[in-house]
C-alpha cells in the first residue's frame, strides 16, 4: 500500500487489546464445552503465521496482539463458523484509534467488494422471478442507460452472467471513493464518468467471453439493472431481497450512512493507523463496493450458501440457482464469489478492499466451515491472511497451510535492474530496491509492500501471501515486466518505468 507494512518488531503497542465474545447460535447439545470453545480461540489467537517462511529462519507462531501492533490495525472483527453455525465471534482492538471507542461484535466495517457477491444473490433472485434475465442482452434489459455500441461490443453478447463473472470485457477495475461532504455523483454519472464522479466512464475493450478481467464497473452495470427491475433504490431493494431475509441486522448499503447507524460504524484507518480525515469514504457505487457490515452478518450469507447448496431451504435462491452462482465461468470465480474445486468440497470466497479498511468472506461447501475477517485499515489483509493461517491450522482445513521456502542470496545490482514501475491488471504495481534487499507493492493486495526472496535466477517469493514473482526479459535483455502467480492463476504485468 502508500505505506510500508515491514514495521520495526519493537513498535509499541499503540492501542489495546480487547475482545467481546458472541455466543454460538446452536443447542447446548451441539455447541462445544465453553472451556474447550475458549481453548480452541486461545490457540487461533496465538497462532498466527505467514504463510510463507524461510527455510532456515525461526518458525514461531505469533500473537495477534502483536500482530495487530506490527501491521498497525487498530481493530480485527472474527466470525467463525464450524458444524454449519456460527461457533464464534469476537472483536479485537479500537474502531477508532482517536477517541479509543472499542470494536465489538456489532461494529460496522466496509465489506468493499464483498459487497458483490451479495449484489449477485440479489440479481439471481431477480433472475428467479424472472425479472432478469443472465443471458439476454444487457442492453434490451436497461431503459435509462445503454453501453455504448463499438467494434468490441459487437464481437460477443454482453449479458447478465457475463457481467457478474467479470468476463464482458467491461472497463474500471474499482472505485476511489468520496470523501464526506464532497458531491456524489449520480449512477449514471459514475457510468458515463461525469462530473463530479471521479472515475472513467465505463465501457468495453475487450470482446466479451473472451477474458477476465475483474470490473467494478461492470456491478454498476449491474447496479443499475437491479435498480430498474426491481423498480426500487439499490440499497432499499438489497434490504428486502437480501439482509432482511438473512438476519443481517447490522447491514447496509445506504450511502451516506444514517446518523444512527454512523454512531456504531468503525473510522478507517491509513497505513500508520491513523484516522482518515472525515473517518471514511463514501461509495456511492453500491453493487460493486457500498456495504457497511459485520462479520457475524456476512458469516449468514456463508450459512445460505451451504445451506442452499446441499438442498436445505434457502432463504434466497435454489439449489440450482447456488450451483450456478458456484460454478466457473472465466477465470477462478463463478457469479459473484471466487471458486475453487477441492475434490471434497468447494471454496467460495471474497475479499473487499476500500481506503482504510480491509475484509475476507471465506466458506466452504459440504464441511459446514467457513469465516469471515474485517480489519479497520489499509494494512488489514497482511493481518487477515495470518489469521488465516492460524484458523486453519486450528480447524483442519485443506488450504492456508504455511509452507517452507528456500532463499538464495541476491545482490545490489540485480535488485537495481528489477526495479521500476509497472501495471498489473491495469492498476500500477512497483518494485523498491534497497541495498540487497527487494520488495513488491501493489493496491491490489492491502498488505502494504511486501519483501520478495529469490527462489531462482528470475524468480521471487514473498512470505506475507501465498504470491510468486518470474521477472521476464526482451529480447535485448532488459527487464520487460513479469508474471505474478497466485494460486492457480498467472497474471502478467508489463513494465512502464
Amino acid at each position: 500500500m502508500k505505506n510500508p507494512a515491514l514495521l520495526s518488531c519493537t513498535t509499541l503497542l499503540l492501542w489495546s487489546l480487547c475482545a467481546a465474545a458472541q455466543p454460538a447460535a446452536a443447542s447446548a447439545s451441539t455447541a462445544a464445552p465453553a472451556s474447550t470453545l475458549q481453548a480452541r480461540i486461545s490457540r487461533v489467537e496465538q497462532g498466527l503465521s505467514t504463510r510463507i517462511v524461510v527455510k532456515g529462519s525461526p518458525q514461531r507462531r505469533m500473537a495477534l496482539e502483536q500482530r495487530m501492533a506490527f501491521h498497525r490495525v487498530p481493530a480485527v472483527s472474527i466470525a467463525l463458523i464450524d458444524q454449519g453455525r456460527i461457533a464464534w465471534a469476537r472483536a479485537y482492538g479500537v474502531a477508532d484509534a482517536a477517541s479509543q471507542q472499542p470494536a465489538t461484535t456489532t461494529t460496522r466495517f466496509q465489506a468493499g467488494s464483498i459487497s458483490k457477491p451479495l449484489s449477485a444473490l440479489g440479481a439471481l433472485r431477480l433472475v428467479e422471478q424472472g425479472r432478469l434475465s443472465l443471458d439476454a442482452d444487457a442492453n434490451g434489459q436497461l431503459a435509462s442507460w445503454k453501453i455504448p455500441q463499438n467494434a468490441f461490443t459487437r464481437a460477443g453478447t454482453i449479458n447478465l452472467r457475463r457481467l457478474l463473472n467479470h468476463g464482458a470485457g467491461v472497463t474500471v477495475h474499482g472505485y476511489d471513493g468520496y470523501a464526506p461532504g464532497q458531491p456524489l455523483p449520480t449512477l449514471l454519472q459514475v457510468l458515463d464518468g461525469i462530473a463530479p464522479a471521479n472515475s472513467e466512464p465505463v465501457r468495453v475493450d475487450i470482446a466479451p467471453g473472451s477474458t477476465w478481467r475483474y470490473s467494478g464497473g461492470g456491478y454498476s452495470i449491474v447496479q443499475l439493472m437491479m435498480t430498474e427491475a426491481s423498480g426500487q433504490p439499490f440499497d432499499r431493494y438489497l434490504e428486502t431481497a437480501v439482509l432482511q431475509p438473512l438476519g443481517m441486522a447490522h447491514s447496509t448499503y445506504a450511502v451516506p450512512l444514517p446518523e444512527s447507524v454512523a454512531s456504531q460504524a468503525s473510522a478507517a484507518h491509513d497505513g500508520n493507523g491513523q484516522v482518515l480525515a472525515g473517518r471514511w469514504r463514501l461509495y456511492p457505487e453500491s453493487a460493486a463496493a457500498g456495504l457497511w457490515s459485520t462479520p457475524s452478518d456476512l458469516a449468514q450469507v456463508i450459512l445460505e450458501v451451504q445451506r442452499a447448496e446441499a438442498g436445505g431451504p434457502g432463504s434466497i435462491l435454489s439449489r440450482d440457482m447456488v450451483s450456478t452462482m458456484l460454478t466457473r465461468g472465466l477465470g477462478e470465480y463463478g457469479l459473484g464469489f471466487f471458486v475453487e474445486d477441492l475434490g471434497d468440497r468447494t471454496s467460495f470466497s471474497h475479499s473487499g478492499g476500500t481506503e482504510g479498511f480491509r475484509s475476507q468472506l471465506y466458506g466452504y461447501t459440504r464441511s459446514g466451515q467457513g469465516v469471515v475477517i474485517m480489519a479497520n485499515s489499509i494494512n488489514g489483509a497482511a493481518l487477515i491472511d495470518e489469521i488465516l493461517c492460524s484458523i486453519a491450522a486450528e480447524y483442519g482445513w485443506p488450504e492456508f497451510q504455511v509452507v517452507e521456502k528456500t532463499a538464495i542470496p541476491t545482490d545490489v545490482a540485480t535488485n537495481r535492474l528489477l526495479a521500476g514501475d509497472y501495471r498489473l491488471l491495469d492498476q500500477p504495481a512497483h518494485v523498491v530496491a534497497e541495498g540487497e534487499r527487494l520488495y513488491f507493492q501493489s493496491d491490489l493486495f492491502g498488505a502494504g509492500r511486501m519483501e520478495l526472496f529469490r527462489e531462482s535466477e528470475d524468480s521471487f517469493f514473498m512470505t506475507a501471501q501465498d504470491m510468486s514473482i518470474r521477472f521476464r526479459q526482451d529480447g535485448a535483455g532488459t527487464i520487460a515486466g513479469f508474471d505474478l502467480v497466485r494460486g492457480a492463476g498467472t497474471y502478467t504485468a508489463h513494465r512502464t518505468r
